[in-house]
């Protein structure tokens, strides 16, 4: 929709002409004259400050926007009306492409809800190897930010930067899975396999090298007196705002309201590591980008404890029918051929029942909820997509702020269309 602005003849009142529906999303009645000084403007759905097919209906005055209202639905796939179609096996490649900057997540929530289902346990090895791999890709969705937010903001350096420590650890992902994203990994009942020989020295040489370039980003960026007046008192909002919001990861953590579910409701085993959980002071758009650079040295941390407290043993449930046997058993047994057939061709039936499990994205809470008819697929699927959420707090934190520093607050709310749209 564009803003078509009219001067009646010997009139000085300017009329905008919207649609009933378009006009409605607003909260204008189409035959209301608005001040010659206000004016509609849609940012996107393609404007690169976006992060993707992002639409802002903005009502501005001058450059200060007055309202907003976020559209979405330009990239709906269907994702949880497909899980319906697809069995239990086959469901980590649909939910690994809704957050593409951070897969694993989306495959870690679904299994566990799963597992939840099943009642089963995963071996401790392929506990461990699921928090490894999330908090490598962790720290990959925050260095995509570090590029994309230094772009949106004029650090175009930052970009480059950025995107350079990302590869090393996108590397290591196609070491592991064959893939650097969608990588389908996590999988109900443990991960497709083992880490490779020599993953150690691989994951200590990307944290030796990532370690000093995090240091480097204070000196391009933490401390510099432009970057801080960029951001500092842009985009503010307080922790009663944020729950009331349901805001959740950086942005709630950025009011001082520490919350973050690998400490609270410790799943895998983040109990058995030591972090801390990074907040902030102001709610603003300075305190969302220093908790994300200082939650990838805590990453780092973290995995510096599993690199030391892997434990051996199988990387997934062998003695329920969940997984397939192993390859070179297929050559050995009928029943092992018979058993790789069928649950890639019928999947594994699950119980009659109902799950929630929940997760800390890079972006906030992501939950799934199953709920199974005792069939090989779901009979119903949603997902709690901490993008979609977190777009609620956008008319509030661009309210009576330039839109120039609309760029910076959608920077620093940090969506990801891919899982707003499933």
């Amino acid at each position: 929709m564009t803003a078509e602005r009219v001067l009646r003849r010997g009139d000085d009142s300017a009329v905008l002409r919207l649609s009933e529906a378009e006009a409605a999303e607003i909260g204008n009645d189409p035959t209301t004259p608005l001040d010659d000084e206000r004016v509609l403007l849609n940012m996107g759905p393609s404007h690169p400050s976006t992060h993707g097919v992002l639409r802002l209906m903005l009502e501005m005055e001058g450059e200060t926007v007055l309202r907003s209202k976020p559209v979405v639905g330009y990239l709906h796939t269907g994702m949880e009306k497909q899980a319906e179609q697809l069995t239990y096996l086959q469901g980590c490649t649909n939910v690994t492409r809704m957050d593409y900057a951070s897969p694993l997540f989306s495959e870690l929530a679904f299994s566990l809800a799963t597992e939840k289902l099943l009642g089963i346990e995963v071996p401790e090895r392929a506990t461990w190897i699921r928090m490894l791999m999330c908090e490598l890709n962790r720290m990959s969705s925050h260095l995509l930010f570090m590029a994309t937010n230094g772009m949106d903001l004029g650090a175009v350096g930052m970009m480059i930067y950025g995107w350079r420590e990302r590869e090393e650890v996108l590397r290591f992902f196609e070491i592991v899975t064959g893939l650097r994203m969608n990588h389908n990994y996590i999988r109900p009942g443990g991960v497709a396999a083992d880490l490779p020989d020599g993953w150690e020295d691989e994951v200590v040489r990307i944290l030796d090298i990532t370690a000093p370039r995090l240091d480097e980003y204070d000196v391009l960026m933490t401390g510099q007196p432009i970057w801080r007046d960029r951001l500092q008192g842009v985009g503010v909002m307080n922790s009663d705002e944020a729950l009331a919001l349901s805001a959740t990861g950086p942005l709630l953590r950025s009011t001082g309201y520490a919350w973050d579910l690998r400490r609270h409701e410790s799943y895998l085993a983040y109990d058995e590591v030591d972090f801390d959980v990074i907040v902030g002071t102001y709610g603003d758009c300075y305190d969302r980008y220093a908790i994300r650079l200082n939650e990838i040295r805590e990453s780092m941390k973290i995995v510096r404890q599993i690199v030391d407290k892997m434990p051996g043993g199988d990387y997934r449930v062998q003695d329920k029918k969940v997984t397939p046997p192993p390859r070179v058993r297929i050559d050995e047994s009928m029943e092992a051929l018979i058993h790789h057939f069928k649950i890639f061709t019928e999947g594994f039936k699950v119980p009659v029942g109902e799950a929630y499990a929940s997760v800390e994205s890079p972006r906030g809470e992501l939950g799934v909820y199953i709920v199974s008819d005792g069939t090989a697929t779901p009979y119903r699927m949603h997902v709690r997509g901490p993008s979609f959420i977190n777009l609620q707090t956008m008319p509030h934190l661009m309210k009576d702020g330039l839109i120039a520093d609309g760029v910076a607050i959608i920077s620093s709310v940090d969506p990801i269309m891919g899982e707003v749209d499933r």
